[in-house]
């Protein structure tokens, strides 16, 4: 028997406990929360990426902690292979045969920590789990745990020791965000909240695995009207549209615009997707996406193109 749909008062009080929970640790990035959060609402996948020292591994951490469930870290280097995240078969003398050994991907929040850090090789094993949930490993698939969700990290490309994530690992992951330095304020309450100790060692979990995708589900029931359909397909049009575009964004790009748009929508005690939700995602959910020529930013090209795009008239529901 199905269970109960999600009301939209419910969702949006289970949202804020995670919220608060979150920002015990992470102090003044209301925003980045939200957007990781929603990512996990969405059923997508997040990468923080700025530079070391801002927070990244910490806001993981934390939004592990908040959801409880099986949760796992992998700190990426270059020596690390497929098969340190997949799992293997091992052989059992005493048997005589083979056993798969599930690895540290088979959990509800996997942290793969300065992911640019491991070799293309090495990221391209978690390609297969990030868009459909399971992992093949020789010739024999394994479902992962529902809910299955990736917070990575990764520092600037400039950096020493670090590969550029390729296109199709980057198109797998539905928002990204920075985090930002803090202001002078936050840096004092970060210094202050630190002083006797980590307060991270003191997050409990405010929701279960079970919620967790309760809240995935109550998303997929958030109506988007055709006319948010069609803004979101002009948006891409226009983004392909312009010269300083090389790589444009795919189709699932816009599948995940959507979708993120509909957990947007329940942060809001709403069951249905505005125009602002759409407007608040496109920078982080197609910049990490858009392969560019010249000098001229993502960001830049998503701003003048959300300026120029008109609003989809709003007709009472």
């Amino acid at each position: 028997m199905a269970s109960p749909a999600l009301v939209p008062q419910r969702a949006a009080g289970m949202l804020a406990r995670l919220e608060s929970n979150v920002q015990r640790v992470i102090v003044g990035k209301s925003a980045t929360v939200r957007l990781a959060a929603a990512g996990l609402v969405a059923g997508g996948h997040v990468l923080l990426q700025d530079l070391p020292g801002t927070g990244k591994t910490m806001l993981a951490r934390s939004i592990a902690a908040s959801i409880g469930g099986e949760f796992r870290r992998v700190q990426c280097t270059p020596d690390l292979l497929p098969a340190d995240i997949t799992g293997a078969s091992v052989f059992n003398q005493r048997e005589g045969s083979f056993h798969f050994v599930p690895g540290p991907v088979f959990a509800n929040v996997l942290l793969a920590d300065e992911v640019n850090r491991a070799t293309p090789r090495t990221q391209a094993a978690l390609l297969e789990a990030m868009a459909e949930a399971q992992v093949t490993v020789e010739g024999v698939t394994h479902p992962l745990p529902s809910p299955f969700y990736v917070i990575a990290t990764q520092n600037p490309h400039e950096f020493h020791g670090t590969y550029p994530l390729p296109e199709a690992q980057l198109d797998r992951f539905l928002v990204a965000c920075e985090m930002g330095p803090p202001s002078a304020e936050e840096a004092e309450e970060i210094l202050a909240s630190r002083q006797h100790g980590d307060p991270i060692t003191e997050l409990d979990s405010v929701l279960s695995a079970a919620e967790v995708v309760e809240l995935q589900q109550a998303c997929l029931q958030v109506v988007v009207a055709g006319a948010i359909r069609t803004y979101i397909v002009s948006l891409l049009a226009a983004v392909r549209s312009r010269p300083e575009v090389a790589l444009p964004a795919s189709m699932r790009a816009g599948l995940y615009l959507q979708r993120a748009a509909q957990a947007l929508a329940l942060f809001d005690e709403r069951d249905f997707v505005l125009p602002d939700d759409v407007k608040t995602l496109v920078l982080p959910v197609l910049a990490h996406r858009l392969g560019m020529r010249g000098r001229t930013s993502a960001g830049e090209v998503l701003a003048e193109v959300v300026a120029e795009v008109p609003l989809p008239p709003l007709r009472s529901r």
